[in-house]
């Protein structure tokens, strides 16, 4: 059965303008090409030491307790981008902060973070709510970035979080699928684990 298409010609699409259609993601995703499933992954861990675990675990609830984060940025700056610079320290990789993508007039914006190594490629998407609609607009940021870089990574990974709840994803560049994981990560309580797949995904 055919439907009226989403996207309209001629228009212009940003990636924080997907996240206010209020569509199915696999509706959206699939006038972009692009298959959509939700499933639990199982995502790379990384089994060494994590010296500085102690050490964010306190800087994040004392966060959490001092800070009221009812703003998105709040949440970045208070919650979530000390995560990321932490992993980024261990794993020697630049943290890069509103990345500019221009694919075409369906695929442009700012990454949130973005976070390269030797080899994966890791985008974090900060949403103050509404991990689903968030959900949905990390996809087309993968999905753009597939056509951004050029590299051989089979698999590209990424995370949608409101600071205390992260769920991750993978775009399959070959069968051009998403999937999004079930499970979600809390912070502070699952942060070790947290950290565990983070790091994985850039060092495996």
């Amino acid at each position: 059965m055919s439907r009226l298409p989403i996207l309209q010609a001629g228009q212009s699409y940003t990636f924080s303008k997907y996240f206010d259609l209020p569509y199915a993601p696999g509706d959206i995703l699939s006038e972009l090409g692009c298959t959509y499933q939700r499933s639990m992954l199982e995502l790379p861990l990384y089994r060494g030491e994590l010296n500085y675990l102690d050490f964010l675990q306190r800087y994040l609830q004392r966060n959490i307790l001092r800070v009221n984060p009812i703003s998105e940025t709040a949440k970045r700056e208070v919650l979530i981008a000390p995560i990321l610079l932490e992993v980024c320290g261990q794993t020697e990789n630049q943290l890069n902060i509103e990345y500019p993508i221009n694919v075409n007039e369906l695929l442009k914006g700012n990454l949130d973070y973005y976070i390269t190594s030797s080899q994966n490629l890791l985008v974090i998407e900060a949403k103050q709510s509404d991990l689903s609609r968030g959900f949905t607009q990390l996809a087309v940021e993968l999905i753009a970035l597939d056509q951004w870089v050029n590299s051989d990574n089979s698999m590209l990974y990424g995370a949608v979080t409101n600071g205390e709840d992260w769920r991750f994803g993978i775009f399959y560049r070959q069968e051009r699928l998403v999937i999004q994981d079930i499970k979600l990560y809390r912070v502070p309580e699952g942060l070790e684990e947290l950290l565990r797949v983070l790091v994985g995904i850039l060092t495996s």
